[in-house]
């Protein structure tokens, strides 16, 4: 691929945006690679978790702006339809995703930052929804998803002002878990990633469709769906594995099973 780049660290993929000279900003390419990559990671069983940061020294300052200069009405409803189903293919992956924001994440950046299950930002992040400034709006759920994150009023504060925040406000806002120095970025990542892969695959699976759909339902239909998916969990080897392990006090191998 010629935008992004990937690692393989054991059961973990590591997926770089590869775009430096341009601060890895999100051009048309690069949106049909993400379709196509994570197209191939969801059928993948060797890979059981994401980790997805940026090359040189940005995670991705948004769209690449020479693009638009010439869309009308339908050529930026496609570009949103397009970047949100590129986008949708990282959110709705069963594996856990994490983001390691190695510097600005703008616009389309932050945006795509919104798709991963957690996040972790380097000291010298920055964050920012600058799409005001420019006459349009965000285009990859960033309208959707912020809200949903971090509340409809700091949602709104920061699309209407175009401001960049700190990764410091970053996490005070609840917009990343947490921040760490720079040059201890990427292990901060790795050791998160390899703690959630230590448990239950099947399980994370469940919790991660549960935690997502139950988002867009009222609280009895989100109980349900976490009833049917207690049953599916039940139903697991991997819960005889764990079990099994917690009373012979010994811990679980669920890598191999």
């Amino acid at each position: 691929m010629n935008t992004l780049k990937t690692e393989r660290i054991d059961d973990i993929m590591v997926v770089k945006f590869n775009r430096p000279q341009a601060l890895n900003a999100m051009n048309a390419e690069m949106t049909g690679e993400i379709v196509e990559l994570f197209d191939e990671l969801a059928k993948d069983d060797s890979v059981r978790g994401i980790i997805v940061t940026g090359e040189g020294r940005a995670f991705m300052a948004g769209a690449d702006i020479t693009e638009m200069a010439a869309w009308d009405a339908e050529g930026g409803r496609e570009f949103a339809r397009f970047s949100n189903y590129a986008l949708s293919k990282i959110a709705d992956i069963s594996k856990p995703v994490i983001y390691a924001v190695n510097g600005y994440a703008l616009g389309g950046g932050l945006e795509l930052s919104l798709c991963g299950d957690w996040r972790i930002a380097a000291d010298n992040a920055i964050f920012a929804s600058p799409e005001v400034s420019l006459g349009i709006i965000p285009s990859g759920g960033g309208t959707q998803r912020l809200a949903r994150l971090i509340g409809s009023g700091r949602a709104k504060e920061l699309i209407f002002t175009a401001r960049k925040i700190t990764a410091e406000e970053a996490e005070k806002i609840g917009l990343v878990n947490k921040v760490v120095p720079a040059d201890k970025l990427m292990d901060e990542a790795i050791a998160s990633m390899k703690m959630a892969l230590s448990n239950s695959s099947t399980a994370i699976r469940l919790a991660k469709e549960v935690i997502d759909s139950g988002l867009d339902m009222d609280l009895n239909n989100g109980i349900k769906a976490e009833i049917n998916a207690v049953g599916m969990a039940f139903a697991n080897e991997e819960k005889t594995e764990g079990v099994s392990a917690f009373l012979e006090k010994r811990k679980p191998n669920f890598n191999n099973r």
